[in-house]
């Protein structure tokens, strides 16, 4: 394999950067304003321009929200998604964002379904751990999280049997508990039908489209690890931040 260069991220990026970190911390709550492009541009030593794109940055990202009375953060509405979460669990020790809570509804040993037994490579039928959580935040549901993982997750880490939050929330404790660390991942974006007990959670009627985000994770070894579904909340949506140059 031919080596490559390192180049640091765009001036612009970096500084959308540090701001999203803040805002991901808490360290920036909602509401906050955010430095004027002239005030940016004085402290980073960049071209107003610069600057002015770091905030359009964030702004397509659904950090921020604008006005001639200045930018300030607006993550109200934004999804955090599971991936999301694991990205902020390691760079932060904490998988919330600010306001944010979380119900774990139901968490069992069931059977693996057909698409459950696909995603994690097992059997139909196969034992599995079932966790169902709800995620809250001031503007109602989030999201309804279902995770399915291989049932013998559950004798390294019987706390998944339990309807008490995981401190390091599931990614956390099976890589703690199994040395099994989630390193890549697959997203399907979906409109699905709500059944019925997603639509009763979700405050919806039966069948209503649902805008879902299907994830599946892998360890280092390449072995399934998790096999989760989101269902998100009404008037929720995905975005997500890629770096093009």
């Amino acid at each position: 394999m031919s080596p490559t260069v390192n180049r640091p991220a765009p001036p612009y990026l970096q500084i959308a950067d540090h701001f999203r970190t803040l805002i991901k911390n808490g360290e920036l709550a909602e509401g906050a304003r955010l430095p004027t492009v002239a005030e940016l541009a004085t402290g980073w030593g960049v071209a107003a321009g610069t600057a002015a794109k770091a905030i359009t940055q964030l702004r397509t990202e659904g950090y921020v929200t604008s006005s001639n009375q200045g930018t300030f953060v607006s993550i109200a509405h934004k999804q955090t998604t599971g991936p999301d979460r694991l990205q902020m669990l390691r760079a932060t020790g904490n998988g919330y964002r600010p306001g944010e809570s979380v119900e774990v509804v139901s968490s069992e040993l069931a059977e693996a379904t057909p698409d459950v037994a696909a995603g994690l490579d097992i059997s139909e039928n196969a034992s599995v751990v079932r966790r169902r959580r709800v995620y809250r935040d001031d503007q109602g549901v989030v999201t309804i999280s279902t995770s399915w993982l291989p049932g013998e997750f559950a004798e390294s880490a019987p706390e998944l049997l339990s309807t008490d939050p995981l401190p390091k929330m599931t990614f956390g404790l099976i890589e703690e508990r199994t040395g099994r660390r989630a390193v890549i991942r697959r997203d399907v974006v979906a409109l699905r039908p709500a059944p019925s007990d997603i639509a009763t959670l979700l405050g919806v009627q039966t069948e209503t489209p649902c805008l879902t985000m299907t994830n599946i994770y892998w360890d280092q070894n390449g072995e399934p690890t998790e096999y989760a579904v989101d269902y998100l909340g009404p008037n929720r949506e995905l975005s997500a931040e890629y770096a093009l140059d």
